[in-house]
């Protein structure tokens, strides 16, 4: 059979949700294609996969640790690439694939349905009407709009893949809202990862050690330095912190010894392997593959990013970590790093969801569910002709 994979490129979960799908389609002797841009299309490509550029959808702007909803809608409205909607039609055209699968990214799902292919989705957050509430009579009429846009999305799709743990254990539970009529689309695969712990090798790390994966935007760049602030306190306390895409090593000053800062890790499941705690932003990929490690996170979502702060909500409720606050001081952020460090709760709770997520295979999960669907779709029936 032959995918088209599209992804949306705001965060890299999406991203590594999508190769891991293709690696194991592709494995499985299926043909795959790739859509993606920005670092996305980069990473992808780092992976040894062709990727076709495709126009992008939504931009996040942010300043200071806080995502700024009405920039963003500018910013994507501004950025409109009328050339590149064309541009899908023509990627579809030429791969001529049995089926789309999209991560988050909408317009490879439409195209797909004028084209009757049949589409699959991937989410981890559909309440996106959260975003919208008091922020004026505008942004709440733009709520309702974009709820109806999300809720025809989610009727033409043949399956819905929340790529989370089960119930009562998802993380992405305070996100997802879908009508009665989509209920019996929705499956929970497990988390779908790039790389499990068994075939991830182990960095050679110094203990106890924190893997900070906050940098990304340019905003989130005071956590950052937060950080460095934290390690000069307890020099027996080692980390590593990764900046890119837009944030650079150099804009960090007086980094101690305790501290590596990297630009980009290519490989982060072998510090996954390793590490004791992970700092995030608390996005559902991050969250994912850090969880299916048994490493509890300690979470700076963004302020008012929704889906973050639902997510380290869910973290520090269900014992897997600690949510943070930007504004917390570096000495607050010591006693926050030494307490989970030193809790047999939190630790056996991650070593618990990692042992789920082997069980789960999540990617594994993804494959059998395309491959049985398609099948049954495409089995003529007693008058020869396919079901629909």
């Amino acid at each position: 059979m032959i995918f088209l994979i599209f992804m949306c490129g705001e965060g890299l979960g999406h991203t590594g949700r999508c190769i891991a799908v293709g690696k194991e389609l592709l494995a499985a002797g299926h043909e795959v294609y790739f859509g993606a841009y920005g670092y996305s299309k980069e990473l992808i490509e780092k992976e040894g996969y062709e990727v076709y550029r495709i126009p992008q959808e939504f931009r996040l702007v942010g300043n200071s640790g806080t995502f700024d909803l009405k920039e963003s809608i500018k910013s994507t409205v501004s950025a409109v690439d009328i050339a590149g909607v064309s541009h899908i039609f023509k990627l579809l055209k030429n791969s001529r694939p049995d089926a789309v699968v999209s991560d988050g990214y909408y317009l490879g799902i439409l195209a797909a349905h004028l084209k009757n292919i049949p589409a699959y989705i991937i989410v981890n957050q559909s309440n996106m009407v959260e975003y919208f509430q008091e922020k004026g009579f505008f942004m709440s009429l733009l709520g309702r709009l974009t709820k109806i846009f999300y809720d025809k999305v989610y009727g033409i799709v043949y399956t819905i893949i929340v790529p989370d743990f089960p119930f009562p254990y998802t993380i992405c539970r305070n996100n997802l809202s879908f009508s009665r009529k989509v209920q019996h689309k929705i499956n929970y695969s497990g988390p779908i990862i790039r790389k499990g712990p068994k075939k991830a090798t182990a960095k050679e790390l110094a203990h106890p050690h924190v893997l900070c994966t906050i940098g990304g935007f340019g905003y989130r760049l005071p956590i950052l330095q937060k950080v460095i602030s934290t390690a000069k306190l307890d020099k027996d306390i080692h980390y590593t912190i990764v900046t890119g895409p837009n944030i650079g090593p150099g804009q960090l000053a007086e980094v101690p010894e305790n501290v590596e800062v990297q630009d980009f890790i290519a490989d982060p499941f072998s510090y996954y392997n390793s590490t004791d705690i992970v700092i995030s932003a608390c996005g559902h990929g991050t969250t994912m593959e850090t969880l299916s490690y048994g490493v509890p996170i300690l979470a700076f979502p963004d302020r008012g990013q929704k889906e973050q702060e639902n997510n380290a909500q869910l973290i520090d409720e269900m014992g897997y970590g600690k949510k943070m606050e930007y504004e917390v001081s570096a000495d607050s952020l010591l006693r926050s790093i030494r307490e989970v460090l030193d809790s047999s709760t939190i630790k056996e709770n991650t070593k618990m969801l990692k042992k789920m997520a082997s069980e789960l295979e999540g990617a594994v999960f993804m494959r059998k569910l395309l491959e049985k669907d398609l099948q049954v779709r495409t089995v003529p029936n007693d008058g020869d002709m396919p079901l629909s």
